[in-house]
């Protein structure tokens, strides 16, 4: 109990007025058992941690969701799966539940995690945008895909939770990436600022145009930034070899 406790006190809680049947949680890299440089609780499969320490992560981390989040292998896309439908370990980067009990979760070490629900809590959805699936348009695929499973939720009737990422003043990227933004929303163009030859992205501000440009108004988080604080969060741009966080959503029964 003691144990549990203290790794609970590790994940940080989102600050959104979700119903209260909607849980939600977001790891740090902090109580885990994996070794530098994937100290501590790495929960990715896929960065040559060694395979026994990341199943003991994810054990550690069962005690705090009621089923075993429908994991995906995440490409850098657009689509978006019904984790109540989900086979084993299929590729999307976002998943959807209207199903009680079923987690939903997205993996990043930088990239941005958004998770969203309605405010009847009916249904949730988590999503993993990096600026390749962001800028292609996962946030509107995701959405689609909880409208047409209910097409009365209106956008004001969604909220989002935007998760730690890499930050404004790290997110260094080239020309290309702003003009592919930019050439995707009018507004996107203001969410760079020029650093020598290169533009700093801030990719919260991405997600929150993309999501206001639904009628989606009610953002939250996005805040924390990755790069910058390494005793709390993994990061690849700052570290190449670490670990994956967690950011995980579900309907309580």
């Amino acid at each position: 109990m003691i144990a549990s406790s203290k790794l609970f006190s590790t994940f940080i809680q989102p600050n959104w007025p979700a119903p209260a049947n909607v849980k939600a949680l977001q790891t740090t890299r902090l109580g885990g058992v994996s070794l530098a440089p994937y100290d501590s609780l790495n929960l990715g499969e896929h960065v040559k941690d060694n395979p026994l320490h990341v199943a003991r992560n994810r054990q550690l981390l069962s005690d705090f969701v009621p089923s075993e989040p429908v994991w995906l292998n995440q490409v850098h896309g657009t689509r978006v799966i019904d984790a109540s439908l989900s086979n084993c370990l299929e590729s999307a980067d976002a998943a959807f539940t209207q199903k009680k009990e079923v987690v939903c979760v997205t993996m990043t070490a930088d990239c941005l995690p958004v998770l969203l629900c309605d405010t009847k809590g009916t249904i949730v959805a988590a999503v993993h945008a990096g600026w390749r699936s962001l800028c292609d348009g996962v946030i509107e695929q995701t959405f689609q895909a909880m409208r047409a499973q209910q097409p009365d939720v209106k956008p004001d009737q969604i909220l989002a939770w935007l998760g730690p990422a890499i930050g404004p003043n790290a997110f260094e990227v080239g020309a290309e990436v702003r003009a592919q933004f930019a050439a995707k929303h009018r507004d996107a163009a203001q969410a760079f600022v020029q650093s020598g030859e290169k533009w700093l992205g801030n990719l919260p501000l991405l997600a929150q145009q993309r999501l206001n440009n639904l009628g989606i108004q009610a953002v939250f988080g996005g805040d924390d930034c990755t790069y910058s604080l390494p005793e709390k969060y993994f990061s690849f741009r700052r570290d190449s070899v670490t670990g994956r966080m967690a950011t995980l959503i579900w309907l309580s029964a």
